[in-house]
C-alpha cells in the first residue's frame, strides 16, 4: 500500500451526550471494530470509510468533559490526541449548549491540530431558541464549522468532506493580559524537547495538568518548579483557586464568543418536557415508573425472545437431522453434534432474547430515559455502594452478563468499574431465566418464579454493601448529561443494536461453540459417572441431591441452560416431581442462580478485569450460591 492509499486518520472527540456516538453510527453503518486501547480497558471504536474517493480511519474516542483528565477514559482521549499524528480532529458539540461547549472546542484548539466543529443538535438548539451564526463562528475560531443532526443524516457526510478536505489550525484564541503573561514566561524556560508546541504545554502547566507536569518534571525539574510559583503567582492576583485559574479564563473567554455568535430567544416556561421530568425523576413515581417501564421492557423482549425461539426451534431441529450421520456412536457425529449445539445455543437461546431486549434498551438510552434513571436511582444506589452509572450494565445483565460486563467501560471510576463488574454475574440472565420459568414458574407457579428475582436482587445488594466496604478506592460522584427527549430514528436503534450484538457474536459465541464441543466430547467418552462421583460430595451431601444432578452442574460452567437440558437426561425423565421432592428442585435451581459464571462471562471478565478478579468473581459466587443453596434445603427441613 502506497502512502497516498493509507487512510487519512481522523478523531472524533465530544462531551458526553453531544450526539458523537450517533454521529459515529450514521458514517460507520454495520462496519466498525471496537478494542480496548493498549495499557488501559478503556474501548475505542474505529471505521474506515471513503469519502470523494479517499479513504479515512474515522476513531471514535471516549467522551470527556475536559482535556484536563479526571479519569482513565479522559486520560485515553487526551493521550490519543497527542501522540497520534492524526490528519485531523472532528470536535463534535452539542449546539443546544454551546456556551458550555465552546470550552471544550477552546480546550481542543489549544492542541493546534487541523480540526473542524461539527455543530450537532442543531433542531435542539432552534427549539431552545439558540441562533446560531455558523459563518461569524468560523471567523472567529479559524476552522471549518458544520451545522449537522445526526439522528437525521443532515450535516453528516459535509462534516467528513470537511474533515478531510477543510480542517485547518485554529486561531489561537488569547487570555487576558495577566495569563498571556505568565504563558511567555513557561515558554521562554521550556526545553526543545518538548516539542513545538509549547504554548500548549505552557496552558497545561498553569492548569495543574498532573501528566504534564510530570513529563516535565522528567525533563525539566526546575521549569516545573517555576510553573508551580507562576501559577501561585497567578492565582494570588485573581484571587482565585490555583487549580481553577485558567478554567475561569477560559470560561470567560467561551462566554465571550458565545456572545459573539449566537444570540437566545426566551422560550416559554412549563413545557411538556419540564413537566414530564419533574414526574420521571420524582423520589416516588420515578421509581414507580421505572418498575412499569422495565416490565414493560422484559415481557415484551421474553414474550418476542419466546415467539422467535419457538419459530426457530423446528427448522433448528430438521437442519441437525440432516447434518448429522444417522450413526450417533460415531466421533464424527460426536464433534458435528457439539459443534451444532454451539450454534444452536446463540441461534436458538441467546439471540432470540437479546435482540430484542438490547433493542428496547437502546430506545430507552436514546429516548433519554437511561441517563434520568440513572440520576434517579443514583442516591439508592449509593447507599449500597454503588454508582447511579451502574444501572444500565446491571440491567443489561438481564439479557446477557456478557455485554453487561463489557458495559462497565462506561463506568469513569475504576473501583466503580470493578465492583459493578463483580455483581453483573449474580444478575439473573436470559439462561438462568429459562431455568426458573421451566422448573419453577411451570412447576409450582408465577409466584414462586417472581420469588426467586426478589431475592436475587435483595441479595445482590446485600453483596454490593459488602464489597464496597472491601473495595479500595473512593466512591465516585455522579456526573452526568441529562439529554432532551427524542424520538430516535430506527436506523440509528438498529445500528447501535448490531454493534453490541456484535460484541457477543464475537466475544462469547466462539465460547458457547468451544463448550458444546468439549461437552460432547466429554459425553462421547463416558465421563458422566466420574464427574457425578467427582461432584457427589457437593451434590448429594451438602445439597441433599440425587449423585446424578453432578453432571449438570458441571457443564453449567460453559452454558447456564445447559443445567436444564441435562436434567431431564441425567433423571431419565422430564417429570421432575416424580424423582425431585420440591425442597430438592428450590434448592438446586438457587445453587444454579449464583454458582459460578458461565464460560463466555468468566473469559470476558478476564479480559475486561484480569485473571484475578475473574476468579475471585468465580469463587465469591460459588461460596454465595452454596451458602443460599444450604438455606433453602434448611427452610425445606425445619418446615
Amino acid at each position: 500500500m502506497t502512502k497516498k492509499d493509507e487512510p487519512l486518520l481522523v478523531a472524533l472527540v465530544g462531551q458526553p451526550n453531544c450526539g458523537k456516538s450517533t454521529f459515529f453510527n450514521a458514517i460507520a453503518g454495520f462496519k466498525a471494530d471496537t478494542g480496548n486501547y493498549p495499557g488501559t480497558t478503556v474501548a475505542i471504536t474505529e471505521t474506515t470509510v471513503t469519502v470523494r474517493g479517499r479513504k479515512a480511519k474515522v476513531v471514535d474516542l471516549p467522551g470527556t468533559y475536559s482535556l484536563l483528565p479526571a479519569d482513565e477514559a479522559e486520560e485515553v482521549t487526551r493521550r490519543y490526541l497527542m501522540t497520534h499524528n492524526v490528519h485531523s480532529i472532528i470536535c463534535m458539540v452539542d449546539a443546544s449548549v454551546l456556551a458550555r461547549s465552546l470550552e471544550f472546542v477552546l480546550e481542543v484548539s489549544e492542541l493546534q491540530k487541523p480540526m473542524v466543529v461539527c455543530l450537532n443538535m442543531m433542531d435542539q438548539a432552534v427549539r431552545k431558541g439558540v441562533k446560531i451564526d455558523v459563518k461569524k463562528l468560523e471567523e472567529v475560531l479559524g476552522v471549518k464549522v458544520v451545522p449537522a443532526i445526526a439522528t437525521t443524516g443532515k450535516g453528516v457526510k459535509e462534516t467528513l468532506e470537511a474533515a478531510l478536505f477543510s480542517a485547518s489550525v485554529p486561531k489561537m484564541q488569547r487570555y487576558d493580559k495577566d495569563v498571556e503573561e505568565a504563558v511567555q514566561k513557561l515558554i521562554e524556560k521550556m526545553p526543545v524537547t518538548l516539542g513545538a508546541n509549547r504554548r500548549y504545554y505552557a496552558l497545561r502547566l498553569l492548569e495543574q495538568d498532573e501528566g504534564v507536569e510530570k513529563e516535565v518534571q522528567e525533563k525539566s525539574a526546575s521549569l516545573a518548579d517555576f510553573a508551580g510559583q507562576t501559577r501561585k503567582a497567578l492565582a494570588e492576583m485573581h484571587d482565585w483557586p490555583e487549580d481553577e485559574v485558567l478554567s475561569f479564563h477560559r470560561h470567560a473567554v467561551a462566554l465571550s464568543l458565545f456572545e459573539k455568535v449566537a444570540t437566545v430567544e426566551r422560550r416559554e416556561k412549563g413545557d411538556i418536557e419540564h413537566k414530564l421530568d419533574s414526574i420521571v425523576t420524582h423520589g416516588f413515581w420515578g421509581l414507580v415508573i421505572a418498575v412499569i417501564v422495565f416490565a414493560l421492557t422484559f415481557s415484551v423482549a421474553f414474550f418476542v425472545g419466546d415467539f422467535i425461539a419457538g419459530l426457530l426451534e423446528e427448522p433448528i431441529d430438521a437442519l441437525k437431522d440432516y447434518i448429522l450421520p444417522e450413526d450417533s456412536s460415531s466421533f464424527l457425529w460426536c464433534i458435528l453434534s457439539g459443534f451444532l449445539s454451539g450454534i444452536e445455543a446463540g441461534v436458538g437461546i441467546v439471540l432470540p432474547y437479546l435482540i430484542p431486549l438490547l433493542l428496547l434498551l437502546s430506545f430507552l438510552e436514546e429516548l433519554g430515559y437511561l441517563p434520568r434513571l440513572a440520576f434517579l436511582l443514583d442516591g439508592l444506589m449509593h447507599k449500597v455502594g454503588l454508582h447511579g452509572k451502574s444501572v444500565i450494565p446491571l440491567v443489561l445483565g438481564y439479557g446477557c452478563n456478557v455485554p453487561a460486563i463489557m458495559a462497565t467501560r462506561i463506568m469513569e471510576n475504576p473501583r466503580d468499574k470493578i465492583l459493578t463488574a463483580l455483581l453483573i454475574p449474580f444478575v439473573i440472565c436470559s439462561a438462568r431465566t429459562v431455568v426458573i420459568l421451566a422448573l419453577v414458574g411451570a412447576l409450582f407457579g408465577p409466584l414462586y418464579a417472581f420469588a426467586f428475582y426478589f431475592v436475587n436482587i435483595l441479595i445482590t445488594g446485600l453483596l454490593s454493601y459488602f464489597l464496597s466496604r472491601l473495595l479500595k478506592g473512593q466512591e465516585g460522584g455522579l456526573l452526568i448529561d441529562v439529554p432532551d427527549y427524542h424520538f430516535p430514528p430506527i436506523a440509528i436503534l438498529l445500528k447501535k443494536t448490531w454493534f453490541r450484538i456484535y460484541e457477543f457474536i464475537v466475544s462469547a459465541w466462539p465460547i458457547l461453540v468451544l463448550g458444546s464441543l468439549v461437552m460432547s466430547l466429554l459425553q462421547f467418552f463416558r465421563v458422566d459417572s466420574a464427574i457425578n462421583h467427582l461432584f457427589e460430595p457437593l451434590t448429594a451431601s451438602a445439597l441433599g441431591l440425587p449423585e446424578e444432578t453432578g453432571v449438570t452442574l458441571f457443564f453449567g460452567f460453559l452454558r447456564k441452560e445447559l443445567t436444564l437440558s441435562l436434567l431431564s437426561e441425567a433423571l431419565g425423565t422430564e417429570d421432575y416431581l416424580s424423582i425431585l421432592s420440591p425442597g430438592q428442585i428450590f434448592t438446586f435451581v438457587t445453587f444454579v442462580l449464583f454458582y459460578i459464571p458461565c464460560l463466555a462471562t468468566f473469559t470476558v471478565m478476564k479480559k475486561e478485569l484480569g485473571l484475578r478478579l475473574a476468579l475471585l468473581s468465580a469463587l465469591s459466587s460459588t461460596l454465595v450460591a452454596l451458602l443460599c443453596a444450604l438455606l433453602v434445603r434448611l427452610g425445606f427441613v425445619v418446615v
